[in-house]
């Protein structure tokens, strides 16, 4: 079994695209890596049953989803078929939320979005960039996390050499 298929962690933040206010949905998977981006203009069943489907197409079914609150995740599960496999609670998708500080970072230091399209194009260039240079500190001791980072690294510069 995969590991992305454990348990996975949805959320969404708000985003402004020239004053308009957008939504960023994220599927997050056990360690903390994004598994998928999507921005829509919605955040209703539609948009969180289109985000689904696609993270679903893509990785596969999910033994568990922890979402916050909102029904949306609820209307959209029920109507996959995972509504059973959903945890909502008040704590539960902390993780999800911490993984949007380094995006807001970024964020700011780019001055906002124009377009949803490069929106889109650079949460999904973030995630792949952070999910290769983030490695789970607390699994490894500081050689072995030294080494990793290395490799990481110098696989990174061989791929934009190219």
């Amino acid at each position: 079994m995969q590991s992305s298929k454990r348990r996975w962690r949805l959320d969404e933040m708000f985003v402004k695209i020239n004053g308009e206010r957008h939504y960023l949905w994220r599927a997050i998977d056990h360690e903390g890596e994004v598994l998928e981006s999507f921005v829509t203009k919605k955040r209703d069943k539609n948009a969180a049953l289109k985000f689904l489907k696609k993270a679903m197409r893509k990785h596969g079914r999910v033994e568990v989803v922890v979402t916050d609150r909102l029904r949306s995740y609820g209307a959209a599960l029920s109507e996959v078929g995972a509504a059973r496999r959903q945890q909502a609670g008040r704590w539960l998708n902390n993780r999800a939320e911490n993984s949007h500080l380094p995006f807001r970072r970024r964020e700011r230091a780019m001055l906002r979005f124009r377009r949803m399209r490069s929106l889109q194009k650079f949460a999904s260039v973030h995630a792949s960039v952070s999910n290769h240079f983030n490695q789970e500190r607390s699994l490894s001791s500081r050689n072995i996390f030294k080494t990793n980072r290395t490799a990481a690294l110098s696989e990174w510069r061989g791929l934009c050499a190219e």
